[in-house]
């Protein structure tokens, strides 16, 4: 053996001879280089010298949260491209990534971290844009590293997702199993909740975070394919780093089974290893790393991993350095019940995929809540496979709070900690495990822990929290070196298969890119996701059932219109000519609501409220500084608004300081439903919310929270899903919403290249600056309740409308633009009636009347802009039939 002398120093990866080096690619090549996804470390294990440490799984190094999610969403596309041909990771996502990457790199403090979340956050949304639906496939992320990478892209494909694991559950027999031969602790099984977990002739995809050899994906695939043979196989993984004779095995493989076998990876290269490493990498462990001592802090380094000032005054970018004095005290531990919750390792249906497992949202805003206004830098920290679900709550806890929150989890990776800028692992902690695995109690470990003012703990579900406890446990060794530990228990663990039994799940709000095409920021859904449900009819068979069957309009969807290219010509037109107006009223009604409310929570009402709350909560943030929180919740009328979410909302927010939202008023109704459904639950649940309504418009002067009572286009309401997050309007159906859910909705993915969403509120919000006087002296000069008086105007104008045209059922005259184009979009209409054909806001009105044959009456006495008539069937109309006269050719 070559005898190596060590420096006093810790020497780099280079100077021991290891090299990264990348494959040759030709030019529009979508691969990323290795060192932006994974850097050397040296292992404390005599079986392997090294340890690629990935840089994106918010594993063994904390990690922006959204970075971690893009990366598993980037590899579910490459696999998505594999299944069906798409070319949806191109060069130009490619680029996209690679500067997400990039950035990371030297991004050390809180706002560095806040524009990379930003910029990785709007990469993942447009990479949802053309998220394919594959339900066919089983997406198996392997245990401990790629379990959350192998539920992201499952959650790409659509598919169902398995994970192997290393637990022993008491009387489970595992359904299969194999032996990954280089690691630490080899055994993995499969433990399945369901029988036919295992297709047949079907697509399984294997995700690993990385292939040295490929032989443990190999292994794998004769196993299962000896179960059930499938039709093709893919291998995915961040970095393939496989020989030549590694692929040609692979390929030997294919021709073996008579089935395809893929491999797709981010990164493709090889590492140079010198002969002796293993030697020398055992002399630096033994000589220079820190020992891995219990419990305690472990090294000096930063929580990511990088550059500490040798003063001990800060980070070389200026980030603060952990305090010893405030390490040596023990820090408080905080415990929250989280909301409930499933075991990952059992796998989720394909139809099931699309939801989160976890009330993530509501485990935030309880976590916002313990944390406080200022919660510092926090960690969020899963426990060894329990990957997935902790990284969630970091993303939705930083978009929660602002705060600088990072994620990784707890390891059986036996990593040498070298504290200093050239090595990965800085710093790190030891405890006990506290779950039963096949191989029997050992030691764990956390790394980069330090320097974080709390971090927040969420181990597997099920864990009982006193195993986390005890003088080698996981939190007292977490608060020896951070003033504060969360830990967010799940005592209602079992709620998840009590609410299936019972026909419904429990509540879980979406956010984007899962759903809508809106970023995550911009609000939550509390609704539940009817993608794989036949709710749209023909038109004329709704206003019939509607009419004369006494269905609600809830209970289907129109067909969704697609607006021809001179249509949407006649909504960029309104756009431009009204931004001003829209952003003027924007701010004006946010502040009037801020005036009483500077902590609102904004709930619009899905779905034309929706882009009006996005815009109000920009308006707070950019002009205001103030960070509100914004959902869209449904509202039917006849039904009320969604009781689930009310539930959920007052389980985690004040009800005084909700505020609900919508776009504009028509007659008054949907103000009225929402009073009576608000004073309906105030008299069943005890929990009293507010009923005033926020709009940008209100013809109908039935609410004083208004930007204007004007009756003028809205853009957005000339369009459907198209401007409302390719969202579809929500669904009130106990064959798809059971008793105790959310109501429901639809996303028209396939119109992404049609979707406006994004770019109305953008259009929007770069016009508050320009309006921020208007809006200050609008303000200022308010003249209060007396000058916002209701007076039930709109309601009074269709009275009369009605009993002119000889209408019983008031519900079928719409007063308002924005009522109006939504009779020509979505009702059979009879008759519309306009006080100025010639006037610019009612163009597209206008046209799509003619577009159907609908008569357009001129009406100069109008106190609207126009009124929507729809059809009356059976004997709703007592009048005559010379309500045409005047109609315009």
């Amino acid at each position: 053996m070559t005898t190596t002398t060590l420096p006093t120093t810790l020497p780099t990866p280079a100077d021991l001879g290891v090299e990264l080096v990348d494959d040759r690619t030709a030019p529009g090549d979508t691969t990323v280089p290795l060192s932006s996804l994974v850097r050397l470390a040296l292992r404390r294990n005599p079986k392997r010298a090294h340890l690629l440490v990935s840089t994106v799984l918010a594993k063994h190094v904390p990690t922006v949260p959204a970075v971690a999610l893009l990366a598993g969403e980037a590899l579910g596309a490459r696999v998505a491209d594999v299944l069906d041909g798409g070319a949806r990771f191109d060069a130009g996502a490619a680029g996209r990534f690679r500067a997400v990457l990039d950035a990371q790199a030297s991004a050390g403090d809180a706002a560095a971290h806040d524009a990379l979340h930003r910029t990785a956050t709007t990469l993942r949304t447009d990479l949802a844009a053309s998220r394919p639906t594959h339900p066919e496939a089983l997406v198996l992320g392997f245990a401990e590293t790629a379990t959350a990478l192998g539920a992201m892209v499952a959650e790409s494909l659509g598919a169902a997702t398995l994970h192997s694991t290393r637990h022993e559950l008491p009387g489970v027999a595992a359904a299969a199993g194999f032996d990954e031969a280089h690691s630490h602790a080899t055994a993995h099984r499969l433990l399945p909740a369901h029988d036919d977990w295992l297709p047949t002739d079907g697509t399984v995809v294997l995700v690993d975070d990385e292939l040295s050899t490929g032989a443990t994906a190999r292994a794998t695939i004769r196993a299962l394919h000896a179960l059930a043979p499938q039709r093709q196989w893919v291998v995915a993984a961040l970095v393939d780093l496989r020989s030549d004779a590694d692929v040609a095995a692979t390929e030997a493989l294919a021709v073996e089974l008579g089935a395809p076998v893929a491999v797709v990876a981010l990164g493709r290269g090889h590492v140079t290893l010198p002969a002796d490493l293993p030697a020398t990498a055992a002399e630096i462990v033994a000589a220079l790393a820190t020992p891995l001592g219990a419990p305690g802090p472990l090294g000096a380094g930063s929580p990511d991993g990088r550059d500490v000032a040798p003063d001990g005054g800060g980070t070389a970018d200026g980030r603060p350095v952990p305090d010893p004095a405030r390490a040596s005290r023990p820090g408080a531990v905080t415990v929250v019940t989280a909301a409930p919750t499933a075991v990952d390792r059992t796998g989720t249906p394909a139809s099931r995929v699309r939801t989160p497992r976890t009330d993530v949202e509501g485990t935030a805003a309880d976590l916002a809540t313990v944390l406080g206004e200022a919660p510092g830098r926090v960690l969020v920290l899963g426990t060894e496979e329990h990957m997935a679900t902790p990284l969630a709550v970091a993303d939705a806890l930083r978009r929660r709070t602002g705060a600088d929150v990072l994620s990784s989890t707890s390891t059986r990776s036996p990593v040498a900690v070298l504290d200093d800028p050239a090595w990965p692992i800085r710093s790190g902690i030891r405890h006990r495990s506290h779950d039963d695995t096949v191989d029997g109690p050992g030691e764990r470990c956390a790394y980069n822990v330090l320097g974080f003012d709390a971090v927040v703990v969420v181990p597997e579900p099920g864990t009982d929290p006193a195993r986390l406890e005890g003088p080698d446990g996981l939190l007292p060794a977490l608060a020896a070196v951070t003033p504060r530990v969360v830990l967010v228990t799940s005592a209602l663990a079992d709620a998840d298969d009590r609410a299936q039994r019972d026909g419904g799940t429990p509540p879980r709000p979406l956010t984007g890119p899962s759903f809508g095409s809106y970023e995550p920021d911009d609000v939550t859904w509390l609704l539940q996701d009817l993608a794989d449900a036949a709710l749209e009819a023909d038109t004329a068979d709704r206003e019939r059932a509607i009419q004369l069957e006494g269905a609600n309009y809830a209970e289907s969807l129109p067909v969704e219109y697609v607006p021809t290219e001179a249509y949407e010509e006649l909504y960029r037109d309104a756009l431009d000519r009204s931004a001003d107006r829209i952003a003027e009223a924007v701010g004006i009604v946010t502040d009037l609501v801020l005036r009483d409310r500077p902590h609102a929570v904004l709930v619009s009402l899905a779905r034309a409220g929706t882009p009006v709350g996005i815009l109000m909560r920009r308006w707070a943030a950019e002009q205001r500084g103030l960070r509100l929180q914004h959902y869209t919740a449904s509202i039917v009328r006849g039904v009320g608004i969604d009781e689930t979410a009310l539930r959920w909302l007052a389980a985690h927010h004040d009800p005084a300081q909700v505020v609900f939202v919508d776009g504009w008023t028509g007659k008054g109704a949907i103000t009225r439903e929402l009073t009576d459904a608000l004073d309906r639950f105030a008299a069943t649940d005890g929990v009293r919310f507010g009923d005033e309504l926020a709009v940008l418009a209100d013809p109908a002067g039935c609410t004083p929270l208004h930007g204007t009572r004007d009756d003028y286009l809205v853009p957005s309401a000339c369009l459907n899903s198209t401007v409302s997050g390719l969202v579809s309007r929500t669904v009130f159906n106990r064959s798809w919403t059971p008793e105790g859910t959310l109501h429901g909705a639809k996303q028209y993915r396939e119109l992404a290249g049609r979707d406006h969403s994004r770019s109305f509120v953008a259009t929007i919000a770069a016009r508050f600056a320009a309006v921020r006087s208007r809006v200050d002296a609008a303000v200022a000069a308010d003249g209060g309740p007396t000058a916002r008086a209701v007076d039930w105007r709109g309601m009074r104008t269709v009275e009369a409308i009605g009993a002119e045209y000889g209408i019983e059922d008031l519900h079928l005259v719409k007063p308002g633009v924005g009522e109006t184009t939504r009779v020509l979009l979505r009702r059979v209409p009879w008759q519309v009636l306009v006080r100025d054909p010639d006037d610019v806001d009612i163009a597209h009105v206008v046209a799509l009347a003619r577009e159907r044959g609908v008569p357009v009456v001129t009406r100069p006495d109008l106190s609207y802009s126009c009124v929507g008539l729809i059809h009356p069937l059976g004997s709703r109309v007592t009048g005559s039939a010379a309500t045409t006269a005047g109609a315009d050719a």
